[in-house]
């Protein structure tokens, strides 16, 4: 009598989820090691950046070389202006545009949300030169506003807070109407709130797509004035600046500090705000 069949596939989901434990590991080990690259070439003299002695002495010049060699100071404000004009516009236009589609009786208003949605098939380098006409036009050249513009309307953004909208009880909106409320009032007072969680996954995930975009800034701004730190840290390494490898890193390091720390202490709740979103 064969006594293993009954366990073959339980065995088999073992080794299936064993196989994807492993590969996880492995794919995490890839990824993370040019940062820990960038962290022991950055922490290091120059002459250990090939030479990984355990006991190399460590060193805070390589930061200092890269904050006295590019105006950085001036990057990070450039940024942070950037992403927060950038996020706070993407609230307000997805939010208006989501409420429409989810409660307002719009005549074709599914087809007007799949065109919305044909934004997602549609690679951002392909409308560089079409924005980038726009842009001029408007005299927005090597502005930070000229920078955040194409991104203001968000079909990602409409799309997570209209699903989130239309599982919303009509009967709150209904309450909120006897008590007086107009429909602005009751997006605000009723919906948003409802709709934090999705709010802060959305938020992150657009917080660090503008923080680490390149192209279009690099194209569209040419001075110290609106250069954020991603085309600031690109014309610091460039080869013909001569920097060392040692400084890059340590400037490479400098740029993505603040979303690493923010990974680190929001971990929890962007996973969860992800969840809830998705569940919704």
């Amino acid at each position: 009598m064969n006594t293993t069949t009954p366990y073959a596939p339980r065995d088999r989901f073992v080794s299936i989820s064993s196989l994807e434990t492993v590969a996880a590991w492995l794919l995490a080990i890839i990824w993370i090691f040019p940062l820990l690259y960038a962290f022991w070439a950055a922490f290091h003299p120059s002459e250990f950046m090939v030479n990984f002695e355990l006991f190399a002495p460590l060193t805070l010049e390589n930061f200092a070389n890269a904050w006295s060699q590019a105006p950085f100071a001036r990057y990070y404000l450039n940024t942070f202006a950037l992403v927060t004009g950038v996020v706070i516009g993407q609230f307000v236009v997805c939010t208006l545009a989501a409420f429409a589609f989810a409660r307002f009786p719009i005549p074709g208003k599914n087809v007007l949300f799949m065109l919305v949605l044909i934004q997602l098939f549609v690679f951002p380098e392909v409308l560089i030169v079409e924005n980038y006409r726009i842009a001029s036009e408007l005299g927005l050249i090597n502005t930070i506003t000229g920078i955040g513009l194409p991104y203001v309307a968000s079909a990602l953004g409409i799309f997570l807070l209209r699903q989130t909208f239309k599982t919303i009880p009509r009967e709150l909106e209904d309450a909120a109407r006897i008590e007086g409320c107009n429909w602005l009032e009751i997006l605000w007072k009723v919906y948003v709130p409802l709709a934090k969680p999705t709010y802060l996954a959305y938020g992150l995930v657009s917080i660090s797509h503008h923080w680490n975009n390149f192209i279009w800034p690099l194209v569209v701004t040419n001075s110290v004035e609106s250069r954020p730190l991603t085309v600031g840290l690109g014309v610091f390494s460039a080869p013909e600046t001569g920097v060392n490898w040692a400084t890059v890193s340590a400037a490479t390091l400098l740029s993505i500090a603040p979303l690493l720390v923010a990974f680190l202490l929001f971990q929890r709740q962007f996973v969860q705000s992800f969840l809830r979103a998705g569940i919704r």
